[in-house]
């Protein structure tokens, strides 16, 4: 992989500017042409509602033959493949958990790049290695496309609701071509780079966030232990100064807030496992780049006993719930 990245790396590189981008100041009025969208799963389907919503024709698919009912429902084309969408969209969006999983929808033998047409914009909103969004940006030139890595913040929640943001990294004029896109879905998009730029920017975030929830969680619980209301104490928090998101927006005790997964036994949101993922992916490239993460490497740890433990497929938030059940059994 580090052989490809060098021999061919240079061909995609870019002089770029940092751009910022705020939904409502700008936005291309590009025709409404279909868009395909691939990974139809928590994050996937509300975002491709949302294109729906706002006039553009989807064609789609997912592994799961299932999860394309709903999208279905509402009027998307669903088609067996990724080649097949390949074949009739020239825009196309992938939604996906996992870097194999995107090296397979973009390369394996049914992928878009099997079928692919010349001057496809392709747009990799998963949360990946840097690397591979690099690969496939790679693969994709080869096969007359272009390539953009831009993963999101924002939850199932922002997803729903069209305000997520967008962390870009590619050729500044493709993001700038792509900007109506990425309106339908979202509030915001930055973009950050060349290819992999984003990627970078959305595990930095991430590593934050899991530290942040375990701090919210272990902070809840202390205070409820000593007697004080959750409520009280989230209000507390919220007007000082250790006020985070995890405790603003995403609070994990069970009855603090409403439309939360706490608040529904966990479930929906992010989940445990996906969480685990994208703290290994830190952890790598934190090695990589001799870089200390002491508090985000006991962060990977904590949520992968978490996925062994039973928490793999409720939301990474039940790290409350966990530590609860932690001194349960210790008593």
């Amino acid at each position: 992989m580090a052989a490809l990245l060098r021999g061919s790396w240079k061909s995609l590189r870019r002089c770029s500017k940092h751009a910022y981008w705020s939904h409502g100041l700008s936005r291309s009025m590009a025709s409404k042409t279909p868009v395909g969208f691939i990974g139809l799963g928590n994050m996937g389907t509300p975002m491709a509602k949302n294109l729906l919503k706002n006039g553009y024709p989807v064609i789609a698919t997912d592994s799961f033959p299932e999860s394309c009912k709903e999208l279905q429902d509402q009027g998307a084309q669903i088609l067996d493949t990724p080649a097949d969408v390949a074949d009739k969209a020239d825009r196309i969006i992938t939604m996906l958990p996992s870097s194999p999983n995107v090296i397979d929808v973009y390369t394996g033998p049914n992928g878009i790049l099997k079928r692919v047409k010349k001057g496809t914009l392709l747009i990799d909103s998963s949360t990946i290695d840097p690397s591979v969004s690099k690969l496939m940006a790679i693969a994709a030139e080869k096969a007359g496309s272009v390539f953009l890595d831009a993963p999101v913040s924002g939850g199932v929640g922002a997803a729903s609701l069209a305000k997520l943001t967008f962390m870009v990294g590619g050729a500044e004029e493709e993001f700038k071509a792509a900007q109506e896109l990425f309106a339908s879905m979202g509030d915001n998009v930055v973009y950050c780079g060349e290819v992999g730029a984003g990627q970078a920017a959305k595990m930095c975030n991430n590593l934050l966030l899991a530290i942040g929830m375990i701090g919210t969680a272990e902070t809840m619980n202390l205070g409820i232990r000593l007697g004080l209301d959750p409520k009280l104490l989230a209000q507390i928090l919220n007007m000082s100064s250790g006020r985070c998101w995890s405790s603003v927006n995403y609070n994990p005790v069970p009855g603090v807030m409403e439309g939360v997964p706490s608040g529904n036994n966990y479930q929906g949101g992010y989940g445990t496992t996906l969480m685990a993922k994208d703290l290994g992916l830190a952890q790598t490239t934190a090695t990589n780049t001799r870089t200390s993460i002491p508090l985000g490497a006991l962060a990977h740890q904590i949520f992968r006993v978490m996925c062994a433990r039973g928490y793999a497929s409720k939301d990474f938030s039940s790290v409350f719930q966990f530590l609860r059940e932690a001194e349960e059994e210790g008593q």
